[in-house]
């Protein structure tokens, strides 16, 4: 018998671990990456159905200069532009000659299926 409880899609709870705001579907935490639930074919859940975004990039300070700050920012709105979330997800600075690299996505769960029954 499965202990997983129903909820309504996009029910968010938080992480025991990192205290991060994830799905409450979710069987490990995407920022942790520490497992929720002990329950059979949970692995198989925990990989999302399709990823719907990745984006990468790098961003280098030339080797003189001063050092430069900068900020990642995660934005997302409705289909009406309306915002939904803002977030500062890291800041940082960049000295003379370092480098950093990027990347951003989107991974899609469809809760309930499972990889491991082909749906």
């Amino acid at each position: 018998m499965s202990t997983v409880r129903s909820s309504a899609a996009g029910a968010t709870r938080l992480c025991p671990h990192c205290r991060a705001v994830i799905l409450q579907s979710a069987t490990s935490c995407p920022a942790c990456k520490k497992h929720l639930r002990f329950e059979p074919g949970a692995a198989a859940q925990a990989a999302p159905s399709f990823s719907a975004l990745k984006l990468e990039g790098a961003l280098r300070h030339p080797n003189n200069g001063q050092s430069w700050e900068y900020s990642v920012l995660v934005t997302v709105r409705n289909d009406k532009g309306e915002e939904v979330s803002r977030q500062v997800v890291g800041v940082g600075a960049l000295h003379p000659g370092e480098g950093r690299n990027f990347s951003f996505s989107v991974e899609v769960f469809k809760p309930g299926e499972s990889k491991l029954s082909g749906t």
